[in-house]
């Protein structure tokens, strides 16, 4: 599928989808739980589903048949050995936690996914989980899928390099179930809203854990998951892109059902815009957020540590802003479904944008963008982004892939139709 985009002005009410990383939490805690959860406006994403279908393998019953209401019956903190190999498909958030939760089984259990996932580097979390009594090992010994598991996990000492949260979450939520308990040694723990969003469910599921600033983890063992019930709230990842949208082209949206409360760290995205010289306002106590388009931006400096998802749409609003902005902290978005730094600095020189890059950082520009042809690179949040740097760029902007925005926000087109995208979808 293509997006073929044009300048736009948007304006209207945008609904928000439940939130992505919320949903993988819920859909594995309700899974692992004792008694029967329900979870309210999940995400309906394909990375939801591959999370899913690899928890029914381990003998989770879930009922998907409601878009509004899921419902878990799970398997009492016994994980069964599956019968077939875990497909995470193309979710990095469920290809981590299953490969820790299957770790707690007293058998052999195979993962795998598509072709990103077996290059996504797992080496960090193998390792931990061999130190924690487990065994596991990558069948090409080279620290990526397929891995193959055999637990029980026992529990113990380890540690992790703190570029990536998403090796400490699986150890986390699989430490609670562990005999002993765990205990891990981070180094400098970037995308800390992700762990504290971890936590807070682990604890909402009825389990504990603790920290000391972000640098050592520990984890009762012994514990159980029970039944809860939740409701997933508006993914601020997910409104970042109309948001944005909105702030660098002559519109005015509102954006309604917003959590201010959220452990999301893209809940900074309005106060970011409003620092750049955007026009946002906020009623119901948050809950609402207007951004009105038209103002001169101007660039700043980002710190992206907590928000390594937001990178390709910053950069996209780099573009419009007057001077330079600076993204910093941004290592952990080279690990994610392709190096976004990389990408989206690619597909956005090709629009005529002007950067500057390092290892951990990327400079953006004030440019003038033309509309190109963009590969989408089969990464949701690049075909995201550069739909909306075609809706400030002269001309047509052609995007390729976009079937993939099914991953994180699957009504992206219907949503920016709604506010008057002018943006067309083909086959092919």
């Amino acid at each position: 599928m293509k997006f073929i985009v044009k300048r736009s002005s948007l304006q209207g009410t945008a609904l928000i989808p439940g939130n992505k990383s919320a949903t993988a939490r819920a859909v594995v805690l309700g899974g692992l739980a004792e008694g029967v959860s329900r979870v309210s406006n999940p995400l309906p994403g394909v990375d939801s589903f591959s999370i899913v279908d690899m928890m029914r393998a381990l003998g989770a019953n879930i009922d998907t048949s409601s878009p509004q209401e899921w419902i878990f019956e799970g398997v009492a903190n016994h994980p069964r050995v599956p019968g077939c190999v875990l497909d995470a498909g193309n979710s990095g958030t469920g290809y981590y936690i299953l490969t820790a939760v299957a770790s707690l089984i007293d058998g052999y259990s195979v993962i795998t996914g598509d072709y990103q996932i077996c290059r996504r580097p797992a080496q960090p979390l193998i390792d931990a989980l061999n130190d924690l009594g487990a065994q596991v090992f990558s069948t090409r010994n080279a620290g990526v899928a397929p891995l193959v598991i055999k637990g029980p996990l026992k529990g113990g000492r380890t540690k992790l390099p703190g570029i990536n949260s998403q090796w400490l979450t699986p150890l986390l939520i699989a430490g609670a179930l562990s005999p002993e308990g765990v205990t891990i040694l981070e180094d400098n723990l970037m995308e800390r809203p992700y762990i504290d969003m971890t936590m807070a469910w682990m604890k909402l599921a009825g389990a504990t854990c603790s920290h000391q600033n972000y640098d050592e983890f520990y984890v009762p063992g012994g514990q159980r998951y029970r039944a809860f019930t939740a409701q997933i709230p508006a993914d601020w990842g997910s409104s970042g892109y109309p948001m944005i949208a909105s702030a660098i082209t002559d519109s005015k949206v509102t954006f309604v059902g917003m959590d201010p409360y959220d452990f999301a760290g893209e809940r900074k995205y309005p106060y970011i815009l409003q620092e750049m010289g955007a026009s946002v306002s906020f009623t119901d106590e948050g809950r609402t957020v207007t951004v009105e388009g038209g103002q001169d931006l101007h660039g700043i400096e980002i710190d992206c540590s907590g928000t390594p998802d937001a990178v390709p749409i910053l950069a996209v609003l780099g573009c419009k802003a007057k001077g330079k902005t600076v993204l910093r902290n941004i290592g952990a978005s080279r690990l994610k479904e392709t190096d976004r730094t990389r990408s989206i600095r690619e597909e956005l020189t090709k629009m005529g944008g002007k950067f500057d890059e390092t290892p951990d950082s990327l400079t953006i520009y004030h440019a003038d963008l033309k509309g190109a042809h963009i590969d989408g690179r089969h990464d949701h949040r690049i075909v995201m982004a550069t739909a909306v740097a075609g809706m400030i760029a002269e001309g047509i902007t052609i995007i390729d892939h976009a079937e993939y925005v099914r991953v994180s926000f699957p009504n992206f087109y219907d949503v920016m139709k709604g506010i008057g995208a002018q943006m067309e979808r083909v086959e092919g």
